[in-house]
Order: C-alpha cells, then structure tokens, then sequence
C-alpha cells in the first residue's frame, strides 16, 4: 500500500511541476503556455484552467503526503531502533560490559630506553 501511495505522490509530484511550469507569468517570463490568441481557449480561459488544475494537484500531493506519513508512523510504532539489539546467548542486559577507558600511562610516549615495538593492542 505504502508503495502505490508513493508513486502515486511521486506522480502528482512531476504533474505539479509542469503544470505550474507551464503556466504564464505575470511577468511574461519563462511561461510557455497560454500564448496569444487564435486557439480555442483564450489566454484567459488557459490561466483558469492551469490554475484549477493546479489547485487539484496540490491538494492531492498535500493529501498523498498526509496518507504517507499516517502509513511510515502506524509502522513504526511501538518499536524502537534499542529493540532490535540482541545479545549473544549467555548474557543478560544487566551483564554487558561496557568499554573501559584507557588508562593515563597508555596515553603516553614510551620511555627513552624502552625499546618494544609500537604496535597497537586489540584488547
């Protein structure tokens, strides 16, 4: 259901946006739509029609944006991102060992006469 709704919103989306790009301005600028004369609609009548038309798609994207959002929050409701964590067998949740901070000493240059290899330890 949260597919077709999506794609239905997806389409609504596109048709919006030709619609409204499509319409003429005000200004004369980018409108490609609704030109002089000599069709059977008059410049007028285009503007009207474009415009109810794009009153309809707007309600309809705003309708499909509610519909989504009612569907993404019924399922996930009642569950969180801690609920999906599982521990290994043989633990309990009070018994996870946290990672413990490294001491000071780790923290420091070696010694001058300290000739051991500097590599990291995996603990």
């Amino acid at each position: 259901m949260e597919n077709v709704v999506l794609i239905i919103h997806l389409l609504l989306a596109l048709g919006l946006i030709a619609v409204v790009l499509l319409q003429r301005s005000e200004g004369g600028g980018l409108g490609m739509g609704g030109g002089g004369g000599g069709g059977a609609m008059s410049g007028r009548a285009a503007a009207t029609a474009m415009t109810k038309l794009t009153w309809i798609l707007a309600i309809a994207f705003i309708a499909t944006s509610i519909t989504l959002t009612i569907l993404a929050a019924q399922k996930s409701s009642g569950s969180s991102v801690l609920d999906r964590i599982t521990l290994p067998a043989g633990q309990d949740a009070g018994a996870a060992d946290a990672p413990s901070n490294p001491l000071g000493s780790d923290l420091l240059p070696p010694a001058q006469g300290d000739n051991a290899p500097l590599v990291p330890s995996a603990d």
